[in-house]
């Protein structure tokens, strides 16, 4: 454990951004799971809508610093090129 109080404090941070990441992702994979699941039953308007919210949430997280830039437009990329081949 931490023995100086910088070390206690950095501890503590850590578990609350640690908690923060991980909402960030459960919620990315929930997102891009929908989006996945509407491609796969081949419905095009719904599909449509969940890569444009997965998008969405997906560069927001970029802005927080949760996502790389281009592991966010990767994913996008992919699920747009889904998307476009129904």
């Amino acid at each position: 454990m931490a023995n100086h109080k910088s070390a206690e404090k950095r501890a503590r941070q850590t578990i609350v951004k640690t908690e923060r990441n991980r909402f960030y992702k459960t919620r990315i994979k929930n997102i891009t799971k929908t989006a996945i699941a509407a491609i796969e039953a081949a419905d095009k308007e719904a599909a449509t809508t969940a890569v444009k919210t997965a998008n969405k949430y997906l560069h927001h997280c970029v802005s927080k610093g949760i996502l790389k830039k281009g592991t966010a437009a990767r994913k996008v990329s992919r699920l747009q090129l889904a998307v476009n081949a129904i």
